[in-house]
């Protein structure tokens, strides 16, 4: 093999990476969100507004240490080193065993682990190679990472409980709780902003000496950080907080940084209640104005007769219905933010009334202190998702480029993986969520118990500091199951085994465990075809 042969299996590779990180943003992401939009911390409008710019550049810019062991980690390349074109058909069909898997579980609305998909699809591709001995299976490869699917879900729970706990006993169960989660508001910036701020500098960013400095340097300037967030949080957030939610004032996010110079500003009087003659009269002049409305100019159909749900235009309009822009224009943004305007959180499911009755509800007003928290969480958990998860679509593309460029097989597994494939896998996991999360985010959150602010909290600081930490040590863990386990400890936090919804979580391990067979047998046999086909079409 020369350097820049077989082109084409690069081009496809490009393809299938795309797919497989859509898939990712499509099953994975919704993870990162889904207790901050069950909460209602969050629309999922919001959240994907949000996710677009902490996956992104989580994956960019911490996204090389979990590549390079799905690049390397799992198959002994050197058995390749003859044939360099061969590993680059193996990764081909790895992303795209990975990536049909996902995305069908995606429109079934199945949770299942992204990690679990690559490593399976690329073990597949493997044994079909070279049988059972071109895997490493011990703990430098495959028993490393199938360790973490036990231990990431438990160490998520346990984290998330020692966070939960303290906050359900010592604030939100106190008679005056609202007083007390006033006051201790700074404190809970104070140890998100540090804990934040510890993992982003510990971790670094390529291209940066941020990773070398001394564990002193970073814990002193993680502590810098926090302290001024802290007194921000103490002269302007609370001051904020007293007027908006004690005060019944009507003081906006922006009045924020002048809280202290902004004069009283009493709540809006509420619209009155019609009587239910006015409320018939009106109902009849609306139904009037739409008729007019539908009928348009000249027998043409106006852009109102477009369906909300369907995008379609009612079937007695299809004929003789004229060009409009309008009318093309929403369409259009039907399309486009179809995937934003769902509902997703699950609260007049009839069939989870029970698992949401059997968990205790605290006061909604302490319990809206935390939705700002949960906003700083979310963000921490997209962007350790972004820079663990994007190793899944970006490892097996880098080795093929780094074949189609070298004609050579890197046997060190040292090769930096190129900012450009970060990227590229970044931004379609951000197409992923926008277009398709909602399948999956209606299936978590309170899907598995009831979430609250403080409940959702807690899960997502648990899982960021799960996820980071596996992460920084190059262990390419599932957030599915660091998020699953984080919320399921938030249920057993009840005290009551009603509050969790047990065949969803059954369902949740079902998909986990056929997730790898399935995706090693789609890989494996797509390999053993292209590898044995006559040589012209190799």
């Amino acid at each position: 093999m020369n350097p820049h042969d077989f082109t084409w299996i690069f081009a496809l590779g490009i393809v299938g990476s795309i797919c497989d990180a859509f898939g990712i943003g499509a099953n994975d992401v919704a993870n990162s969100f889904a207790s901050s939009v069950s909460s209602g911390s969050l629309t999922l409008a919001q959240a994907c507004i949000i996710a677009v710019f902490t996956e992104f550049l989580g994956a960019f810019l911490l996204g090389s240490n979990t590549s390079e062991t799905i690049k390397g980690g799992i198959l002994s390349v050197n058995l390749f080193v003859s044939q360099p074109e061969i590993l680059m058909l193996g990764m081909l069909c790895a992303l795209i065993g990975s990536a049909s898997w996902v995305l069908f579980a995606s429109k079934k609305g199945m949770p299942v682990s992204t990690t679990h998909s690559i490593v399976g699809a690329i073990m597949g591709v493997g044994i079909a190679a070279f049988g059972g001995g071109a895997i490493q299976w011990g703990y430098s490869g495959v028993a490393k990472i199938i360790t973490s699917w036990f231990v990431s879900p438990v160490a998520a729970g346990l984290v998330t409980s020692i966070i939960y706990l303290p906050t359900r006993y010592f604030i939100l169960e106190h008679p005056d709780s609202l007083e007390r989660g006033i006051k201790a508001i700074p404190i809970y910036f104070f140890i998100t902003s540090l804990i934040s701020a510890f993992y982003i500098i510990y971790k670094g960013a390529p291209g940066t000496k941020a990773a070398k400095m001394p564990i002193g340097t970073t814990i002193g300037i993680s502590f810098g950080v926090a302290a001024g967030v802290t007194a921000f949080a103490w002269v302007f957030f609370v001051k904020w907080l007293r007027r908006r939610v004690i005060g019944k004032e009507d003081i906006r996010w922006y009045h924020l940084p002048v809280v202290h110079f902004v004069k009283h500003r009493p709540m809006p009087e509420p619209a009155p209640v019609l009587s239910a003659e006015a409320s018939s009269e009106l109902e009849s002049g609306a139904g009037e104005a739409q008729d007019k409305m539908t009928l348009g100019t000249k027998g043409i159909y106006s852009d109102i007769d477009i369906d909300e749900n369907t995008g379609a235009l009612p079937s007695d309009a299809v004929e003789g219905n004229k060009f409009s822009f309008a009318k093309l224009a929403k369409r259009l943004k039907y399309y486009a933010l179809r995937g934003v305007n769902k509902d997703v959180r699950n609260l007049d499911n009839k069939k989870l009334a029970n698992v949401h009755d059997a968990a205790r509800k605290f006061d909604d007003d302490t319990e809206y202190l935390f939705s700002f928290l949960q906003v700083i969480t979310a963000c921490l958990a997209s962007f350790s998702h972004g820079s663990n998860d994007v190793a899944n679509a970006a490892g097996p593309i880098a080795a093929i480029y780094e074949i189609w460029k070298t004609a050579q097989v890197d046997t060190s597994g040292k090769a930096p993986v190129p900012m450009w494939i970060l990227a590229m896998a970044g931004a379609a996991i951000d197409l992923g969520l926008l277009t398709f999360g909602y399948h999956v985010m209606r299936k978590l959150g309170n899907g598995v118990t009831y979430l609250s602010p403080s409940r959702g909290f807690a899960a997502e600081l648990g899982t960021s500091l799960t996820v980071l930490t596996a992460s920084k040590i190059g262990l390419p863990v599932s957030t599915t199951h660091c998020i699953t386990g984080a919320i399921t400890a938030i249920g057993l936090c009840n005290g009551n085994f009603r509050a969790l919804n047990w065949k969803m979580l059954m369902w949740c391990f079902l998909s986990w465990i056929i997730t790898l067979p399935v995706a090693g047998v789609v890989a494996g046999l797509l390999f053993a075809f292209g590898s044995n086909a006559p040589n012209k079409f190799i």
